[in-house]
């Protein structure tokens, strides 16, 4: 019964399928027509709206087709700028990295030239900061001139000095690290003293008469004592100063010059032994 039924429905479906395509044609042919008879005005009466609805279902359809791909064109588009815009993104952030390196070469440079001695630019490569050991290391070594007791500096005064070397890169001893030790004056007063590192981001200046007018803010430099920094070299700034009551003696605290913890390029000095 029940697949007798669906013939049936079957058959009705593609009966009134022929029926309205036969319709269809006929209407075709009747406006085509100057003179229609009354039997197919009826007819034209009859399948005209139905061919309207159905004129305006398929522009309809038409329509959403022509948004569905137009979405799909605006979404390959919009996809294709956001590539675009990651890239020049990445392009700025490369491009303004290199103008800050060429910044930082060029105030080398410039130091370069008003120090009048033989130098090579280094890119530290490397930072090793213990409880008391303070070191870096640079990309260039024996073979670019490089040995043991070389100063390393920036622009803004002392970094350390080279206390290994190899052929391609050589190990910077900052002068805050513990053993390091260097000969320096008071650029006002005058007055000496040893300024040795404390393993923090300070240092000490060891030695400084109790008598000396060391103040806050006042520059150090270093003495040229001792063999390895030439005379003249900045090495920090006091930022604190205490008299003792007793004893020979003051101590002063003092903070580098060169911002030893953003250290990027430096600036190795040549001096003949």
């Amino acid at each position: 019964m029940v697949k007798k039924g669906l013939k049936d429905r079957k058959k009705t479906v593609v009966f009134a399928a022929i029926v309205f395509v036969s319709l269809l044609l006929m209407t075709v042919n009747i406006k085509r027509s100057a003179h229609p008879t009354f039997f197919e005005k009826i007819i034209l009466w009859i399948v005209s709206p139905i061919q309207g609805a159905v004129t305006h279902t398929t522009r309809a359809l038409s329509g959403v087709v022509d948004d569905y791909f137009f979405l799909i064109k605006t979404e390959e588009e919009n996809e294709h700028l956001k590539k675009r815009i990651n890239t020049l993104i990445k392009e700025k952030t490369e491009l303004e990295e290199e103008v800050a390196r060429l910044n930082r070469i060029y105030n080398l440079t410039q130091y370069q030239a008003e120090a009048k001695v033989a130098s090579v630019v280094a890119t530290v490569i490397a930072y090793d900061a213990s409880q008391w050991a303070k070191t870096v290391v640079i990309n260039k070594g024996s073979n670019d001139g490089l040995r043991e007791n070389l100063p390393v500096v920036t622009a803004q005064g002392v970094v350390g000095h080279i206390i290994q070397v190899g052929y391609n890169s050589a190990k910077v001893m900052l002068i805050t690290d513990s053993r390091s030790a260097v000969d320096a004056l008071f650029q006002a007063d005058r007055a000496t003293g040893v300024v040795v590192g404390t393993g923090d981001d300070s240092c000490e200046m060891k030695y400084v008469p109790i008598n000396a007018g060391v103040e806050v803010g006042d520059d150090v430099l270093s003495s040229g004592l001792g063999g390895v920094f030439p005379k003249g070299l900045h090495l920090g700034r006091v930022i604190q100063v205490q008299k003792a009551t007793q004893g020979l003696f003051q101590e002063v605290t003092i903070v580098p010059s060169a911002d030893l913890a953003r250290l990027e390029e430096v600036l190795v000095l040549l001096l003949q032994d």
